[in-house]
């Protein structure tokens, strides 16, 4: 699936989960549960098989995000380059929107591996328009290790709340 001129995609992924808040010396260093070590996987089989090309992978740098993203990079066949970043640890929908439109224009599809509520608000917040049954499911929620693709017309500093299609949405169990 290539964009249409000018239309960019975004992939929102939550990490999977993780061990309780009580498991680990800081929340920024809990790891993936079992639970998660299994999800995370299946996450990148369905992004592998779900012909959205991928150009660039930002992940926030707590472990757990960390470890979904390469879990799930393990199963495509050409992970694409990824950066670790601070900015998206525990970060809000409108500070992932920012990093979002500070993407460079030479990248048409990005990957980003986030945490609630911040991933799941941002994904309601830039989905205008989709098919109404993935938009109430995504308004329902956003479960560990999920994925959503989203379409945005014209450059990414243009990636504004409303302005995105919803194309496909996936969590575990799918």
């Amino acid at each position: 699936m290539t964009a249409t001129q000018g239309e960019r995609r975004v992939v929102l992924v939550r990490h999977a989960k993780s061990v309780p808040k009580e498991a680990a010396a800081a929340d920024f260093d809990r790891a993936l549960a079992d639970r998660g070590r299994q999800a995370a996987p299946q996450a990148g089989q369905w992004l592998a098989h779900s012909g959205f090309p991928l150009g660039f992978a930002l992940c926030s740098s707590a472990l757990r995000t960390r470890q979904t993203w390469q879990l799930l990079a393990s199963r495509l066949a050409s992970p694409p380059p990824v950066a670790y970043e601070d900015r998206l640890y525990n970060a809000d929908s409108d500070a992932l929107l920012a990093v979002v439109a500070e993407t460079d224009e030479d990248i048409s599809d990005l990957l980003l591996v986030g945490h609630n509520s911040g991933i799941h608000d941002l994904a309601v917040a830039l989905c205008g328009t989709g098919p109404e049954h993935l938009l109430r499911r995504l308004h329902d929620g956003f479960p560990t290790s999920a994925v959503v693709v989203i379409a945005l017309a014209g450059p990414w500093n243009e990636a504004v709340p409303g302005a995105g299609r919803l194309l496909a949405f996936w969590a575990p169990g799918d």
